[in-house]
């Protein structure tokens, strides 16, 4: 006689089958299918009500990808928003790229995130995007390589704040942390709070998409030196961000654009290749320097203080190390030298010094 249904299920629990009672079905490489039940045991109600809801989502989802950069790129013409967010986190294989859009599909079984924006990791994020959106896609992934997803909305649909270039202001809460306190609730803010709250963990960049493009550019670790670029077939095998870096002009960087969901004319390339359009810092860096900052009493520079000695805040000595590091790769490929690690600036006195030490030569 067959056992019961209660018996099979009391066997698979007694051998440790946990995970089977929550996953309908294993689709590989890490990823499953949640059962409904589990699914609404992580909070199945879900609603993306706005545009900013679905970006804080996509970053939860680069952030649970152990991204360290995150990039939010956004553009509006007329009622049409697009969002693209760029990570270097652990990627989705191929074949997975449709599949993680449906409903009850993750690859954190056992890794669900709890933080102020509620549970995450049920499988119904991206679900719940696409299902709000006009389209939503895994435009480049592959493990180890970072995602570039692109979200395009109608306003009309799914409503977004009026004023979108506002930024927050910055204060004290009740607890002693930082926090916006005022500004409206626009993308820019979202892009604020989750880095105050992910402070450490991960740094966001928020610009137009040539603005993102520019600072990918300059800031984008890239894994190859400058003389393998030339044994590559294709830019496409590099990590998502790296292909922005190693654009070698105007008319690749935009092939490598387009290839990671981000659209844009040869001349804004152009533009961006000689430097027009500038890096942006991180979200963070942008508030540290007061931007945003709620009442900051204005004050007067003492010139002959300053003048004793310089300081430069350490955000800005990283931020002109990566630009000494881009810049060098003219003497690495001229030369064939490899750095061993990024250059040290030291800002001292009335000088300012930038040493680069040289990886050992074959």
């Amino acid at each position: 006689m067959a056992p019961s249904s209660l018996d099979l299920v009391g066997f698979v629990s007694s051998m440790g089958g946990d995970k089977a009672l929550r996953v309908e079905e294993s689709l590989g490489e890490g990823f499953v299918r949640l059962r409904i039940s589990e699914a609404e045991r992580r909070q199945a109600a879900h609603d993306v009500r706005c545009i900013e809801d679905a970006l804080i989502e996509l970053l939860r989802n680069s952030r649970d990808a152990g991204a360290r950069h995150i990039y939010v790129a956004t553009a509006r013409e007329g009622d049409l928003r697009t969002l693209v967010v760029l990570d270097d986190g652990t990627g989705i294989p191929e074949d997975m790229h449709e599949r993680v859009l449906e409903a009850r599909v993750t690859s954190k079984l056992d890794s669900v995130h709890m933080d102020r924006w509620g549970i995450h990791g049920r499988g119904m994020a991206l679900f719940s995007i696409c299902e709000n959106a006009l389209s939503a896609g895994i435009v480049s992934s592959a493990p180890g390589k970072g995602t570039a997803i692109r979200v395009v909305s109608d306003a009309t649909t799914l409503p977004e704040r009026a004023d979108q270039s506002s930024w927050p202001q910055i204060g004290v809460n009740e607890d002693g942390e930082e926090s916006c306190v005022r500004g409206p609730h626009n993308l820019i803010r979202t892009c604020c709070e989750f880095a105050l709250e992910e402070r450490g963990t991960c740094e966001v960049y928020f610009g137009s998409p040539a603005e993102i493009i520019a600072t990918a550019r300059a800031r984008a670790s890239l894994s190859v030196k400058g003389s393998d670029l030339l044994l590559l077939d294709s830019l496409e095998s590099l990590p998502v961000l790296a292909r922005l870096r190693a654009a070698a002009d105007a008319r690749e960087l935009r092939e490598q654009a387009v290839s990671v969901g981000l659209e844009m004319s040869e001349r804004t390339a152009h533009r961006i290749v000689s430097g027009e359009i500038p890096a942006q810092e991180s979200v963070l860096s942008r508030l540290a320097h007061g931007r945003g900052r709620a009442e900051s009493p204005s004050h007067e520079v003492d010139l002959m203080r300053d003048r004793r000695g310089l300081k430069v805040a350490p955000s800005d000595l990283e931020e002109f190390s990566r630009l000494m590091e881009r810049d060098f790769a003219l003497l690495a490929e001229r030369y064939y030298l490899t750095l061993s690690g990024e250059p040290r600036v030291r800002a001292s006195g009335r000088r300012v010094t930038v040493t680069f030490e040289l990886a050992p030569s074959d």
